[in-house]
This record gives C-alpha cells, structure tokens and sequence, in this order.
C-alpha cells in the first residue's frame, strides 16, 4: 500500500488540490466565528467553492471544490471578514488550538500568543500549538506539540507533548515562553528535512532544561464531550464533520459559533438544540463512533468510495466500538487505533482489528457488499 505524505496542510493562500478542486483551508483567530464570518464563509463557500464545507482534526474549517479560477475571489471575499493573513508564512506559523470552552483569560492568552509567532524559528508545516486553560482540559487527546495548560497545583504550565510534566509559566510568560520552547526544538534536532514533531524528539530523549523544565503535573483531562447542551451554548456535530454551506448560514443565524476538533460546532449562547438538517444532537448516534476520509473521487489517493459504507455500517456497530474507514493506509480521518478499521487496496477492503490503517490485517480483499454480513458487524 502506498501513499503519498505531503508534510503540510492546506491553508487558505496555500490550498491544496484534491479530486474534486481545490482545499482551502481557513483558521479562524481564536477558533471563533462570528455571525458575519460564519455567513461570509457560507456564502463563500457556495459561490466560489462547491458548497461542501468540513471540519478538521485541528478546528479548522476547510472549503471544497474551489477552482484555480475562483481562489482569487474567494480570498477577497473572505478577507474582509478578517478570515486571511497576510501572507503564507503567516498563515502557516497562526497554527493554533484554542479550548472551544474558552473563558476571556484563555482568549486572551490565545491572542498574545498569536502575536508573537513572526518570532518564532521556522517549524514544520504540521506543527502547532494547543492552548487548554478553560476550567478543565478538553484537547489532551487532539494532536499538538506546544501545550499551555492549567496545572494540577493551579497556575498555568507549559508543555512539550510526549512529557507528562510542565515548566510553570504566568500568563503574561507565557507567549514568549512557548517561542523558547519551539526555538529549542529546532536547536535539539527536531526538525529533519522540514518535517518534525515534538513527540518524536521527546522520545529520542530530549529534554527542555532551564526555565522550560518540566517540574508541574498538569490538571486533569476531561474527555471530549458529545452534541448536547453545555453551560456556554449548544455543541452540535456533522456527519464525518461536513455540512453543506447552507446549514452553516442557518446556523449562523442562530450565534457566535466555536470550531471543535470534534466534528461539532459550539453555538454560543444557545439554549436549545436546533433541528435541522444534516445536525446530529443525540449523543448516542452510532455515526458518532464512525470516522470516514473524503475517499474516492474527492482524494485523488483513495482507492475507494468510504463514506456511504460507513453510513451503511454505522447501525450495526457493537455498543462503544469505533470503525474507521479509510480510503488509503494514510489513515488521515483517525490516526489513533480503530476498534474496526477498513482499508481500501487494490484487491479490495482489508479489516484491521483494533489498529490503524496500516496496521496488520486480521482480513484481506474483501468487497464492499460482503463487508455488513461479517460477524464483526453482526
């Protein structure tokens, strides 16, 4: 099985080409969209895109179907929303996580971290920065290198990913603390061909030393929670985490929305949990446990169509097992182990038994109408 790892992400002055046009990828400061961005993008998204819009892995929102002939325009429209940065390196450093639960301090600390990134080394297109000082820790589990967390004793920490301890930070440290951080880094050998990620130097044995030692535990993770209401609003998901443009609009009529690295949109405010639509709102909902790519046609990698087998599988699944099905051992929809993962190849459908997409297969070359009879989903 191969694929091809391109190393960076899409952004939105630097998309990226896929089966069906081009990914456009937008960071909203802060995670926030506020009713006018949220029906700028909407409205981009329909006239200068496909009108498909995803949710990403890192709270991103990305456009599809967007043409070479359409980007210009699309970037005009949304710059006036506040939604483009200046350049591409710019764009490519703002690579930053903020909790969806985020109170004015943890807004705050996002902001004055964003703004001292032009001082930061040159870092892998992948590399980002998790900021989790809400009341309790929610993005332990969502990928990031640089974390500034709550510890354990109170006050804030920074984090390397892949050590379980923190340097002990104040707020106003922090910002410049975390460009320390990432400068040594690249000084310990992090970065190897443009590519990286602290974890993996973590593993290596390196270790930050000085004032960015880590000393402090952090608090306590809560686990990511499901659609429902909270004490903020109304956390709605997506299917795969994808909507039309036009439920977007809807729900920018209805508040401020926060991205999530969950698939969901929190509606700021909201008390209710509106039915629309193309909105998952029970908590229970097997599509919930499922994680399907683009697949063919829309990634020119992917060796077969995923998602309307997934929406086919869901039903069936056990009680709190998670599949996965990808359109190639890249694995991007779920880089953790899967309780069920379907490959496509080739030859077919391989099933891997709690692994990933590359994972040793327990099954090889099966066909997709073969696939609901299995024991595994019956």
């Amino acid at each position: 099985m191969s694929f091809t790892v391109q190393g960076w992400c899409p952004g939105a002055l630097r998309p990226m080409a896929s089966g069906d046009g081009l990914v456009v990828r937008l960071r909203p400061p802060g995670g926030r969209l506020n009713t006018r961005a949220a029906a700028a993008v909407a409205e981009a998204a329909l006239r200068f895109g496909s009108g498909v819009i995803d949710l990403s892995g890192r709270a991103n929102v990305q456009l599809r179907g967007v043409t070479r002939e359409s980007h210009a325009p699309l970037i005009a429209a949304l710059r006036g929303a506040g939604l483009i940065d200046a350049d591409i390196a710019a764009e490519t450093r703002r690579n930053i996580l903020v909790t969806p639960f985020a109170d004015a301090a943890t807004d705050a600390l996002a902001a004055a971290l964003a703004g001292v990134l032009a001082t930061a080394p040159a870092l892998p297109g992948k590399f980002g920065f998790a900021v989790d000082t809400g009341a309790a820790p929610v993005l332990r589990e969502t990928p990031a290198d640089i974390r500034l967390e709550r510890a354990a004793a109170g006050g804030l920490i920074l984090r390397a990913e892949g050590l379980a301890e923190g340097a002990p930070v104040t707020a106003a440290e922090a910002p410049a603390a975390a460009i320390a951080l990432a400068q040594w880094f690249v000084a310990a050998g992090g970065v190897t061909d443009g590519r990286g990620r602290m974890a993996a130097l973590i593993a290596r044995g390196a270790r930050p030393e000085g004032a960015l030692a880590p000393r402090l535990a952090p608090a306590s993770a809560c686990a990511p929670p499901g659609p429902g209401l909270c004490p903020t609003g109304a956390l709605v998901a997506f299917p795969f985490g994808q909507m039309r443009a036009e439920l977007l609009a809807e729900l920018a009529g209805l508040g401020a929305l926060r991205l999530t690295p969950w698939r969901m949109l929190l509606i700021e405010g909201l008390s209710y949990l509106p039915d629309l639509p193309g909105l998952i709102t029970d908590p229970a909902a097997p599509l919930l446990r499922v994680y399907a790519c683009t697949g063919a046609p829309g990634c020119p990698q992917a060796l077969a169509e995923t998602r309307p087998l997934a929406r086919t599988l869901a039903p069936q699944l056990p009680p709190e097992a998670v599949l996965h099905v990808s359109g190639c051992a890249k694995g991007c929809a779920h880089p953790a182990p899967a309780t069920l993962t379907l490959t496509a190849t080739p030859a077919g459908f391989d099933l891997i038994a709690r692994g990933r997409a590359a994972d040793t297969p327990c099954r090889r070359a099966l066909g997709a109408a073969d696939i609901p009879s299995l024991p595994e989903f019956s």
